[in-house]
């Protein structure tokens, strides 16, 4: 079965992750899904798949005769799909033959612009798969486990010698928590891909440092009239203290390797006000200074309004994995060697985010990321080409070889 056969079924199960839950998985929805895919993989022959309490799907193929000592390789995707924007009810566009113009999302209004997506030029004759504008696709990450799927179905079909395949599909990725319940020892593997990325070709070993941080005020709210030199406004407070950041230093204005402080979400009066941000860098020690900037502010906050008056709450999210990888390089040598094999461009660039990946690395599963051949994620202008896919497919066959032949 080709990848993209897998996504359009994949994509019509609804999975959206949670923010702001406790529990893992954030929805019972992932479930489905999971259930789906423990069945397939034992109809492929890999006898000890399963989920867990968690929501994670585990599963293997042992090593071909001859390749037992090849080093143990790794695949993980996750299931949930953003929350960011509409996931339920999913219904993809098959436009054959595309011609490399704009093209109506359905009959919701929306287009998918070539001026708002200039590569589109570039996939001009392949088969392109969309949204109908209603929803967002799905392809950001299933697309990574069709192919994985696939892949594994061209293994033990065709025989193709390899060492110990481990494969994982996590839940809640989307909110940060994919690793939470990863359990490294169980998977079994020396080295892992995410296959999590952008268009295929796509290489990545460098993410952001990332922080979320909850800023509260807290104001002295009296009557307007006879307020002169009492009253603290909380929400006047919260827009100081945004106006302090550095303006130019948020996502719209920031690309490559340039960190931002993103502002997400405010709420407030004049009794309390909440401003939640993210913050991101891929330079540890532009990263720390980023998070006493906020430091600096709660301080100074304090000494004008009084004690308690400003509170920062940071969490760091996750790490850049760059560190973790560069002592295993030969992760980045092989796939580029694949890749440009195949006729297709490396593409090593920069995450301006975070997979699971990032985090494995740092529990031990050194854990670099492949494209999957989708643009647009998170929203209704998501996209991805079948003959995309099926470069991502041959792409994780030849690491899969080349790991196997030394």
């Amino acid at each position: 079965m080709k990848a993209s056969n897998r996504l359009l079924h994949y994509v019509s199960i609804s999975t959206p992750s949670q923010d702001g839950t406790k529990t893992l998985p954030s929805t019972d929805c992932q479930f489905d899904l999971g259930n789906i895919l423990v069945t397939e993989l034992l109809s492929l022959g890999l006898k000890d798949a399963r989920i867990d309490e968690k929501c994670y799907v585990y599963a293997s193929l042992p090593a071909t005769e001859g390749r037992e000592n090849a080093p143990k390789l790794g695949f993980v995707a996750h299931m949930d799909t953003a929350p960011d924007f509409n996931g339920v009810g999913v219904k993809p566009m098959l436009h054959p033959g595309y011609d490399g113009g704009d093209v109506a999302l359905g009959g919701s209004g929306r287009v998918l612009k070539v001026a708002d997506f200039p590569h589109l030029k570039g996939l001009a004759g392949r088969t392109l798969i969309t949204t109908d504008g209603t929803s967002l696709l799905g392809a950001d990450d299933k697309a990574g486990i069709a192919e994985i799927m696939t892949m594994l179905e061209r293994l033990v079909e065709d025989g193709i010698p390899h060492g110990k395949i481990s494969v994982c599909f996590t839940p809640d990725e989307e909110i940060g928590a994919g690793a939470d319940g990863f359990d490294v020892e169980a998977f079994d593997a020396d080295f892992a891909y995410t296959v999590d990325g952008g268009e295929e070709g796509e290489l990545e070993y460098e993410n952001f440092n990332a922080a979320e941080a909850v800023v509260e005020f807290f104001g002295f709210n009296v009557h307007p009239g006879s307020s002169k030199n009492t009253m603290v406004n909380a929400s006047l407070l919260a827009m100081g203290f945004n106006s302090m950041l550095p303006s130019g230093e948020t996502p719209r204005d920031t690309e490559g390797y340039e960190g931002f402080f993103h502002l997400t979400d405010m709420s407030g009066n004049v009794e309390k006000a909440v401003l939640k941000y993210i913050i991101r860098d891929h330079d540890t020690a532009h990263f720390a200074v980023r998070l006493g900037q906020l430091e600096h502010l709660e301080k100074l906050f304090n000494e004008r309004y009084g004690e308690g008056s400003c509170k920062v709450d940071s969490r760091l999210q996750y790490r850049n994995m760059k560190e973790m990888i560069e002592p295993h390089m030969h992760l980045i040598d092989n796939a580029r060697a694949v890749i440009e094999k195949l006729g297709v461009e490396p593409k090593v660039v920069p995450i301006r985010g975070g997979t699971d990946g990032a985090r494995l690395s740092y529990m031990g599963l050194p854990c670099p990321n492949l494209g999957t051949g989708g643009y647009a994620f998170h929203g209704p202008y998501e996209h991805i080409t079948v003959e995309g896919m099926d470069i991502c497919v041959e792409i994780l066959l030849g690491l899969v070889k080349a790991y196997a032949e030394g």
